[in-house]
């Protein structure tokens, strides 16, 4: 799976001293709280806008949510999640502005495709391993493992990723990109943990056709 390297989690005490910090005003916590979520910040915004154009805007004014929300912050969830719910609030009602759109909880995409053929798959009776994989993903070991590492493939999946429902973006990304836990993609982007799975498992069985694709290709 594609990676950056994920932000690091603040400790309780951390956010407390952060907060603390940001409402006495000091210029270089803001900087640096800047610095830290603003990249994760735009690509989860991008996850519910029609352009990067609207989704800097968006944190722009999520930015600005932050700072005047910061006397009501209780530190319930870490500072990192707050924000990113804040966030999710105004990229989903902007993108409401911007095209139609439907509640991201129904996003789960229920009766849609399956995520991967069937057919790869035993049936639910077989006597040994119902359900399991027939015909397993190709293997990834030897040469075309190196291909991994490099930048196309990078690219292939940040475009496949760019290129997932909207629901399954989200989670995709704060998950596999940012390093979230379940719980803390739940928190902020108020999926239940069963949404949250199903969301997470038919978009990484679609980067995971990608990349076969693409292997399969190279070899």
């Amino acid at each position: 799976m594609v990676t950056t390297t994920p932000t690091r989690p603040r400790s309780r005490s951390s956010d407390q001293e952060t907060v603390a910090a940001l409402r006495a005003g000091d210029e270089e916590a803001v900087a640096t709280l800047v610095r830290e979520c603003q990249p994760m910040m735009l690509r989860l915004a991008r996850s519910f806008t029609p352009s990067a154009a609207v989704a800097e805007e968006v944190v722009q004014e999520a930015w600005l949510g932050v700072l005047r929300g910061l006397d009501v912050f209780e530190g319930r969830s870490s500072l990192r999640t707050w924000i990113m719910r804040i966030v999710v609030n105004r990229a989903k009602t902007r993108g409401a502005r911007e095209r139609r759109t439907v509640p991201f909880s129904s996003l789960v995409e229920q009766g849609d495709e399956p995520a991967v053929d069937p057919a790869r798959f035993f049936p639910a009776d077989h006597p040994r391993y119902p359900g399991h994989w027939a015909a397993a993903p190709s293997s990834w070991e030897g040469d075309p493992g190196a291909h991994l590492l490099g930048e196309e493939v990078r690219g292939l999946l940040r475009a496949a990723i760019d290129g997932l429902p909207d629901g399954q973006r989200a989670v995709v990304s704060l998950r596999d990109v940012e390093g979230w836990s379940a719980e803390e993609v739940c928190d902020a982007l108020g999926l239940s943990e069963v949404n949250q799975r199903v969301l997470l498992h038919r978009g990484r069985s679609k980067l995971r056709a990608a990349l076969e694709a693409y292997l399969d290709n190279s070899a």
